[in-house]
């Protein structure tokens, strides 16, 4: 498997800091991304992409160069969220988000407010699968992978998870909408 991140990992596995941190540089932004749109909170995201790179830097011994980094570090990060999910079961709506016009600010906040606050009300394996397929990009083979289920399974989780979104969402336009009638 060619993985454009081979020789730095090559080099972190020695003990190399600055070839960890030119990974570290490549991926925090999809890191911070997932954690954001799995916790709908950028302060736990943040915790979660600081222990997923602390972990990632103590498990790279035993990272196996069959496998390409990029899944690997989801998965960990997948997992510090499921941690970190754990441990605070309550996620808030992201208050960041860049706004190109400012006439349309309060319609764009308030459309991601609804987003995430749908997103949070799927279950944990409709939310991955779907954040990392429409978010991030991730391929439904890097989904198989870092989810340990088959690509069926992945295909259906997305499906699912974005019926249910678009059903959660309707019902709150719908709502919203007969509110200010």
């Amino acid at each position: 498997m060619d993985d454009p991140d081979g020789q730095l990992v090559k080099r972190a596995q020695r003990g190399d800091r600055w070839a960890f941190e030119q990974l570290v540089e490549r991926h925090q932004h999809r890191l911070f991304t997932l954690a954001a749109r799995l916790l709908g909170s950028p302060d736990d995201a943040a915790d979660a992409v600081q222990e997923t790179l602390i972990r990632a830097w103590l498990g790279l011994p035993n990272f196996r160069r069959g496998a390409r980094f990029s899944t690997w570090i989801y998965r960990i990060c997948v997992n510090a969220v499921h941690d970190q999910r754990t441990k605070a079961r309550r996620a808030e709506p992201s208050d960041e988000i860049e706004l190109a016009d400012p006439q349309d600010a309060f319609a764009r906040q308030e459309l991601a407010t609804e987003l995430q606050q749908a997103l949070n009300e799927l279950e944990d394996d409709y939310r991955v699968a779907v954040v990392l397929y429409d978010v991030l990009g991730c391929s439904y083979a890097e989904i198989s992978e870092l989810t340990d289920v088959a690509e069926g399974t992945v295909k259906s989780r997305i499906f699912r998870g974005r019926t249910k979104l678009a059903e959660r969402l309707g019902t709150t336009a719908e709502s919203s909408e007969s509110k200010t009638r």
